[in-house]
C-alpha cells in the first residue's frame, strides 16, 4: 500500500492524489456496503428453502429460536460491532480494517454454502458461521462512509455518501428479490452468490485503497466495548424473545428470562454510558451527540431503519401468506414472487438515492431528509387504506413510494451525520450510525412482530372458531386449535406455509369428507382465516410506522450551532448555509 500523497502509489496504481482515487474508493466501498446489507435481507425471504434443505421444520415449537436466530443473528453483531470496529479504525487505519472484512466476509461465504449437517445441527452451523460473517460485514459497514468522507471534498460529499447509502439500503432491497430468485435453484446458492464478488471485492481493495484520513493512535477502550456488546446484544434478543409464547400468554414479556435481558440489559448500557464519559479514549463519543445535527440525524436513522424493517417483515407476511396464494400461487412458489412483486420498492428508492444526495450538496440535505421521511410517512397511511385482497397497481405505487421516500432521506441524512463530526472521529461516527440503523432493523422484528401479535391475539381465536366450524371439525378439535398461538400463525404466513394441515394433524383430517379436507388445505383458506385479524394488526402496525416516520422528519431538521462540517473546514450547502444564517439571527 502506498502512502498518503504518493501520486500515483506505485507502478499500474492510482495514488492518493490522483483525480480518479476518489472514485475507485467509492466504487470499492459501495461494493463493499451492498454485499455486506444484500447479506442482512437475502436469508429472510429465502428461509423456507434453508429449512427444507436442512430438513429442519420450521413450524415445530422448539425451532422457531432457529428461525429468530437465522433472522436477527447478522444484524444484531453488526450492530454491536460496527462503533468497535469504526474506532479502531481511527487507530489502526480505516482501510485496513475494512479490507480485512471483505476477506473475512469471502472466506465465511464458502464455509456457509458447504453446510454438511442437517437438523438443528445444520441450523446451528449456518447461525454460528453467519455471526462471523457479520463481523466482516461489520468491518465494512464501519469504515465505509469514513473512507469516503476522507477522500471527497465537501462539496461532493453529499452526492458520494448518497451513493455509498443508497447501495446500503437498497442491498436490503434487492436481497429479497435475490433470495427469493437463488432459492428457487438452490439453498446454497443464497452464499455461492458472495463469493465471486467478494473475491474481486477483496483483492480490488487491498491492491487500490489508501490510508488517506486522519490516524489517531491510541488505547481500546475494552471496558467501554465489553458492556456495550452484553448490554445491547441482551437488551435486543430478550426484544426479540419476547414475541415467543411463554406459558399461557400469546407473548413472552412476562417471561423471567425476558425481563432479565431487558431489565439488565439497559442496566449494562446505563453503565456503559457512565464509563465512556469518565475514560480518556472512549469507544463511544458521547461528546458528539452534544451537536443537535449528530444527535438528530441518528435518531432519524434509527426511526427510518425500525420503520424501514416493520415494512419488509410486514410486505412479506402480507405477500407469502395471504396475498399470493389467494391469487393462485402455491406456497412453494410465494419466495420467488414476493420477491418479484416488491420490485418497484427497490425501484423507487434506486431512483431517488443518488439523485438526492447530488441536489443535498447544492441546495442543503435538511429538507430532502425530512421531505423523504414524510413521503414515507404518506406511504404507510396509503398503505392502512388499502385492503388484504389489494388491486396491484395500488400498492405497486404506495411501495414505489415508501422506497422514493427512502431514498430521498438515506444520502442527506448521512452527509448531515458526517459532515458533523471532526476528521479524526469519522470512523467512531461512522460506527455509530451504522449501529443506530443496524440496531433499528432488529428492533423492527420485536416491535412490529409484538404489536402484529397484540392485534391478531383479539380476532383470531374467533376467525378459527368460525372457519374450522365451518368446516365440520369437531368442537373440541376445534377449541384446542383455536388456541394455537398467534406468533406460530404469523410466522407461518411469514415463511409462506399453510399450517392448517399441522394444526389438524391426519387423525382429525380423516374424520371429514374428501371435500372439506381439500378446502381446509387449499391454497385459499388458511389465507382467508387470517387475512381480515391480520389487517386489524397492520392498522397498528403502521400507525406506528407514521409516527416513527414524523418524528424522524422532526429530528432531521434539527441544527447546530456551527455550520456542517465546521469541524474541518467544510462548506455547508447554499440552502443549509441560507437557513443558518437566518436562524442565527
Amino acid at each position: 500500500m502506498g502512502d498518503v500523497g504518493t501520486g500515483t502509489g506505485g507502478p499500474g496504481r492510482i495514488g492518493v492524489e490522483h483525480p480518479r482515487y476518489k472514485w475507485v474508493a467509492l466504487s470499492n466501498t459501495t461494493l463493499g456496503m451492498l454485499i455486506a446489507t444484500i447479506n442482512s435481507s437475502i436469508v429472510l425471504i429465502s428461509l423456507p428453502a434453508i429449512f427444507n434443505g436442512i430438513h429442519l421444520d420450521p413450524l415445530k415449537p422448539g425451532n422457531v429460536s432457529y428461525l429468530l436466530w437465522m433472522l436477527m443473528g447478522y444484524m444484531l453483531v453488526t450492530a454491536v460491532l460496527v462503533v468497535t470496529l469504526g474506532r479502531l479504525g481511527d487507530i489502526w487505519g480505516r482501510v485496513r480494517i475494512y479490507n480485512a472484512g471483505f476477506l473475512i466476509f469471502t472466506i465465511t461465504s464458502v464455509i456457509l454454502s458447504l453446510d454438511p449437517m442437517d437438523g438443528g445441527g445444520g441450523a446451528l452451523w449456518l447461525i454460528g458461521w453467519r455471526v462471523v460473517q457479520a463481523v466482516g460485514g461489520a468491518m465494512l459497514m464501519a469504515n465505509s462512509a469514513a473512507i469516503i468522507t476522507d477522500a471527497f471534498p465537501a462539496r461532493q460529499r453529499g452526492m458520494a455518501l448518497g451513493v455509498n447509502m443508497v447501495a446500503a439500503i437498497a442491498g436490503s432491497f434487492i436481497g429479497l428479490v435475490l433470495g427469493g430468485l437463488l432459492a428457487e435453484w438452490n439453498w446454497r446458492s443464497i452464499f455461492w452468490v458472495n463469493v465471486p464478488i467478494g473475491i474481486i471485492g477483496t483483492v480490488w481493495a487491498y491492491r487500490s485503497l489508501r490510508e488517506t484520513g486522519v490516524r489517531r493512535p491510541g488505547r481500546i477502550d475494552w471496558w467501554g466495548n465489553i458492556t456495550f456488546a452484553v448490554g445491547l446484544t441482551a437488551l435486543l434478543a430478550a426484544i426479540t424473545y419476547g414475541i415467543q409464547p411463554y406459558g399461557d400468554s400469546a407473548m413472552g414479556w412476562a417471561n423471567p428470562w425476558v425481563v432479565a435481558g431487558l431489565v439488565g440489559g439497559t442496566a449494562v448500557l446505563i453503565a456503559f454510558c457512565v464509563i465512556e464519559t469518565r475514560v480518556a479514549e472512549p469507544m463511544f463519543p458521547l461528546r458528539l451527540f452534544r451537536d443537535p445535527v449528530f444527535a438528530g440525524g441518528n435518531l432519524a436513522a434509527l426511526l427510518g431503519s425500525i420503520a424501514r424493517g416493520g415494512l419488509q417483515f410486514m410486505l412479506i407476511v402480507w405477500l407469502q401468506g395471504i396475498w399470493l396464494p389467494l391469487h393462485g400461487y402455491d406456497y412453494v412458489e410465494t419466495p420467488l414472487w414476493a420477491g418479484i412483486y416488491l420490485l418497484p420498492l427497490t425501484v423507487g428508492f434506486l431512483a431517488a438515492g443518488p439523485i438526492a444526495g447530488h441536489l443535498s450538496d447544492r441546495f442543503g440535505a435538511r429538507m430532502f431528509a425530512a421531505g423523504g421521511l414524510v413521503v414515507m410517512a404518506l406511504s404507510f397511511a396509503g398503505l392502512l387504506v388499502l385492503p388484504t385482497d389489494f388491486g396491484y397497481v395500488w400498492f405497486a405505487l404506495l411501495v414505489f413510494l415508501n422506497g422514493l421516500g427512502g431514498g430521498l432521506f438515506a444520502a442527506p441524512n448521512t452527509a448531515l451525520v458526517m459532515s458533523s463530526v471532526p476528521a479524526a472521529d469519522r470512523g467512531a461516527a461512522s460506527g455509530m450510525r451504522a449501529t443506530f440503523q443496524n440496531a433499528g432493523m432488529v428492533l423492527s422484528i420485536g416491535v412490529f412482530f409484538s404489536l402484529m401479535v397484540a392485534g391478531l391475539s383479539g380476532s383470531l381465536p374467533d376467525a378459527l372458531h368460525t372457519g374450522l366450524s365451518a368446516q365440520g371439525v369437531a368442537a373440541g378439535d376445534v377449541h384446542q386449535i383455536a388456541q394455537t398461538p398467534p406468533v406460530g400463525l404469523l410466522f407461518a404466513a411469514f415463511l409462506g406455509y399453510n399450517p392448517i394441515r399441522e394444526l389438524l394433524g391426519p387423525h382429525v383430517l380423516s374424520t371429514l369428507p374428501a371435500a372439506n379436507q381439500q378446502t381446509l388445505t387449499g391454497r385459499e383458506f388458511f389465507p382467508n382465516l387470517i387475512s381480515g385479524p391480520f389487517h386489524d394488526g397492520l392498522m397498528v402496525v403502521f400507525t406506528l410506522a407514521i409516527a416513527m416516520s414524523l418524528v424522524a422528519a422532526v429530528a432531521s431538521l434539527l441544527r447546530g450551532r456551527k455550520a456542517a462540517g465546521a469541524g474541518e473546514g467544510a462548506e455547508e450547502p447554499a440552502g443549509d448555509r441560507a437557513v443558518s444564517r437566518g436562524a442565527a439571527s
